[in-house]
């Protein structure tokens, strides 16, 4: 054999035995998030990242890989965050993009990145992101150069002229970055075109007026059924899904008539929208604590009046949506808009789950397997179960007993690599 075959035959053994590393994973208890079962000693073995075995110590023997061995405590799996926005940060004011160059922005996802990862979200849908930052931090993480959780991006959230998407709060004569403003059917076929092409995985598009946006209403309907329907109808040829921004029934009643998959916020959606939702399949994902965080830092954060006021008409109002939505049986996800508060706080809207009628077991599987599902990514997030990744956190104590402590994760395991360990 040539020295150039022997060089090659001792680097693709070298490769073949690093993807096969084993780890072997151990604690004092499993919740099964599908059963909401607590699961005694479990043992968890994977291979190159992936799930290959679970079952009990004693009964599952494992001879071989190296051992995280977490003792006492409870183990679930890495937790999805399906609304964020990595690349904002609500402490450096309402307009620090007036002071900062773009590039600016994406380091403050790589900071906020690292906190969400060592929150326990070990998965996110970051829905918008200008300058397509969240393409970026996909790929830095993806290829090791930085820490952060699994990223879904949506790039540039689509909008209409003048709309929640666009930017209002500026005269004629300045020029702003309106790369996901569009106008009729095809202009947002095109759009949809546009995003995949440059790496987004998801499509977010605003179909009614916000909270933090100038000069609309926060329930007005922005986009008509025609152009919903188009945009909507391209990203599903495209095989990706659909997150639609939506306060007002009107619009989010539209939407889902479009076939969206996922309404975010849906603060006034009436019994019309939870029938239609049901009926379509479609998921709410309402951010439900941030209102706690608006009101009490926005005035701090430069936040302004007229925004405040719109946040007070509707924070209430959203929350008791979100109960007679669950209790309508609407499909519910886990999805905070961390970004409008500080990241790596994400696991402070649990408790207002609870608080408007989830229980703790509904509550956690909103932010795993039902978020899977949700992402049509069931096969590898969401569960710990053969086939998935090994994305795994673990508590002191029983979360269906105390959510509150998804807000303390002690550890932190991501494809079965270490990330986080403060015991």
């Amino acid at each position: 054999m040539t020295k150039f075959a022997l060089a090659l035959a001792a680097l693709l053994a070298s490769t073949a035995a690093t993807a096969a590393e084993t780890v072997v994973i151990t604690a004092a208890r499993m919740l099964d998030v599908a059963t909401g079962k607590m699961i005694d000693k479990p043992i968890i073995v994977a291979v190159d990242g992936r799930i290959t075995q679970v079952g009990r110590q004693g009964d599952l023997v494992v001879k071989d890989g190296k051992r995280i061995d977490l003792g006492d405590l409870t183990i679930l799996p890495g937790l999805i965050d399906m609304h964020v926005h990595l690349t904002s940060d609500p402490a450096l004011g309402y307009d620090a993009d007036l002071h900062h160059v773009p590039a600016y922005f994406v380091a403050v996802g790589v900071a906020n990145a690292d906190r969400t990862l060592d929150a326990g979200y070990t998965t996110v849908r970051n829905v918008g992101s200008a300058q397509f930052g969240d393409v970026g931090l996909m790929q830095a993480i993806n290829e090791g150069v930085i820490r952060g959780p699994r990223i879904v991006p949506a790039a540039y959230a689509l909008g209409a002229t003048g709309g929640h998407c666009d930017d209002n709060r500026f005269p004629p004569g300045m020029t702003v970055d309106r790369s996901g403003v569009a106008s009729g059917p095809q202009g947002f076929r095109e759009k949809v075109r546009e995003m995949h092409r440059y790496g987004a995985d998801v499509i977010k598009f605003c179909a009614t007026g916000g909270v933090f946006s100038a000069r609309d209403t926060v329930d007005g309907q922005q986009l008509t059924q025609e152009e919903m329907d188009a945009l909507v109808d391209e990203a599903h040829r495209l095989r990706m899904k659909v997150a639609v921004h939506a306060h007002g029934a009107d619009g989010i009643k539209a939407a889902i008539r479009a076939h969206a998959d996922t309404i975010e916020h849906a603060s006034l959606a009436d019994a019309e929208a939870f029938a239609l939702a049901k009926a379509n399949g479609t998921w709410f994902s309402m951010d439900i604590y941030n209102d706690d965080y608006i009101l009490a830092e926005g005035a701090k954060n430069g936040v302004p009046e007229e925004n405040l006021a719109k946040e007070r008409a509707i924070g209430l109002k959203q929350r008791q949506t979100f109960q007679a939505a669950w209790k309508a049986g609407v499909k519910m996800v886990f999805g905070t808009d961390a970004g409008v508060y500080p990241h790596g706080t994400n696991a402070r809207q649990f408790a207002k789950m609870v608080e408007w009628g989830m229980t703790p077991i509904d509550a956690i599987r909103a932010a795993t397997v039902k978020a899977a599902e949700a992402l049509g990514r069931e096969a590898d997030v969401g569960q710990i179960t053969p086939g998935h990744y090994a994305d795994i956190v673990a508590v002191a104590g029983d979360p269906t007993q105390d959510v509150k402590l998804l807000q303390d994760i002690k550890v932190v395991v991501k494809g079965g690599a270490v990330a986080k360990d403060i015991r």
